[in-house]
């Protein structure tokens, strides 16, 4: 049977590329397409496809925490990352989310079949690269601090570049979020910590180690 996908990115000219692409590989089909988080998370609960391509950056909720509501309410359908963003923090928020796989925009025909066969298996697959510095990230990431396990791993994210003393558009580059999500999440996070503003957060965090 053919691997069912589900599109998920807010360029439609994007998306028409992909179906395009996809319609010329065998053993897969293209049954949904959304062009926002929500709406991915939306069709993937009514068509529950196979496996969701991607986007990070998108309007409304951000790819991400659309990756992270998919896994947590359609755990059979994987979640393929296929974005032009590979910076570090990006990566490991997507994976953290629960994403299989990380692939770039400007991947081939070829290794994109084999990308969303091996998710789809259960395997992770990551574009040439995103794998070495992945591991590299990991092997001096320190483990999570326990500190504020009221957080998202988005806001733990977001919360993090602010305790290194990053404003609101550099955090959202970093991220691949809209300053306005960035101010969202800042939100919420100062609500959680009891927190009034930015220097309340950043003393906060600094004191549970966070932004060193």
């Amino acid at each position: 049977m053919a691997l069912r996908l589900l599109l998920a990115d807010d360029h439609p000219v994007v998306r028409a590329g992909l179906r395009a692409l996809v319609e010329t590989l065998d053993g897969l089909e293209v049954v949904g397409e959304a062009a926002d988080g929500q709406a991915a998370v939306r069709e993937a609960q009514l068509l529950r496809p196979d496996v969701v391509l991607m986007d990070v950056r998108m309007p409304g909720l951000d790819g991400v925490e659309a990756t992270r509501l998919i896994r947590a309410r359609v755990p059979d359908t994987a979640v393929l990352v296929l974005t032009m963003y590979e910076d570090d923090a990006t990566v490991l928020t997507a994976l953290q989310a629960g994403a299989r796989g990380y692939l770039l925009k400007d991947v081939g025909q070829e290794e994109l079949l084999a990308g969303i066969r091996a998710v789809a298996a259960g395997q992770a697959v990551f574009g040439q690269g995103v794998a070495s510095r992945v591991l590299a990230q990991l092997a001096e990431r320190p483990a999570a601090p326990a500190a504020f396990p009221e957080l998202t791993e988005r806001e733990r994210a977001v919360l993090e570049l602010l305790a290194t003393g990053l404003r609101t558009a550099a955090i959202a580059e970093r991220l691949a979020l809209s300053p306005k999500t960035v101010s969202n999440h800042m939100t919420s996070i100062f609500g959680k910590l009891q927190v009034t503003d930015r220097a309340g957060a950043i003393i906060r965090a600094r004191q549970e180690g966070l932004g060193g």
